[in-house]
């Protein structure tokens, strides 16, 4: 795998992306970021129709995803004259990508102007009374995948801080905002794990032990870099399966299934919260 943390040039590679993202897309700044998780594709129709559309991988610096249910493409989407960018999928660390490369998305959405970063994905449900289909806000995280993207050398201060305080990590202002659109919404910790394996059931009663309340292998480290750089992040995964031990055997068809039956409604939401924004 290649590097862990932050290369000397991981910050310059961004510019050079938003740079190129502008020039591609003719908007000099975005306001907002979208990335979608497995599944949540048909989530950007309820957004509006885009402007431009291209495949990530052609701004320098990014990768296309080998995960199914992620398209790696990149749209440019004016919601009442708030510029956002919506990124359909996200590449790994698991695929063999350095978190350099992981949290490359964000960073470059952030130097482009975004001071927004909404993250979603598709986890496993461990909390009490939690079920298939239902949408939870991330209130906190636990970082279990051993790895921090900051891992580097030390930042410019025009970047961010060397240790960054990583309280309000997910906007307790946003959340709130969230929870007015949508008073059914629930709060959770999301556990963050290296996969591409399943968690065994005695994984799971770890983490119920620690405070998780869903799982999944992706979030965390994009959350920490957009934060880093001073952006504030909304997060929402979309429970597409009860984690081992809990329900039936784990399959990634299944995921993708439940997140594709409930990405309009997923998508609805997303809309009226760009527009609060």
């Amino acid at each position: 795998m290649s590097g862990t943390g932050t290369p000397p040039d991981a910050y310059e590679r961004a510019a050079e992306a938003a740079a190129a993202l502008a020039e591609r897309t003719g908007v000099e700044r975005h306001d907002v970021v979208v990335v979608l998780g497995s599944g949540w594709r048909t989530a950007a129709e309820q957004l509006g129709e885009a402007s431009c559309a291209f495949p990530a991988a052609d701004l320098p610096g990014f990768h296309a995803p080998t995960v199914e249910g992620h398209g790696g493409e990149l749209r440019s989407i004016d919601v009442d004259g708030r510029r956002v960018l919506v990124a359909l999928g996200r590449v790994h660390a698991y695929e063999g990508h350095g978190l350099a490369d992981v949290v490359h998305g964000v960073r470059t959405a952030v130097l482009a102007g975004c001071r927004t970063v909404v993250l979603t994905n598709a986890a496993g449900g461990l909390g009490e009374g939690m079920s298939i289909g239902q949408p939870v806000l991330i209130a906190d995280h636990l970082n279990l995948t051993g790895r921090s993207p900051l891992t580097g050398p030390t930042p410019d201060a025009a970047i961010g801080p060397r240790f960054p305080d990583m309280t309000d990590l997910y906007s307790a202002r946003l959340r709130a905002m969230a929870r007015e659109l949508e008073p059914t919404l629930v709060e959770g910790v999301y556990a963050g794990m290296n996969g591409p394996q399943y968690e065994t059931p005695a994984e799971i009663r770890m983490l119920q032990t620690l405070g998780a309340d869903l799982v999944g292998m992706s979030t965390v480290h994009e959350a920490v870099a957009a934060h880093h750089m001073g952006a504030e992040v909304l997060a929402m995964s979309l429970v597409t399966n009860l984690a081992a031990g809990l329900g039936d055997s784990l399959d990634h068809e299944d995921v993708l299934s439940v997140a594709v039956t409930s990405a309009d409604a997923m998508g609805s939401l997303l809309a009226r919260l760009v527009r609060r924004l």
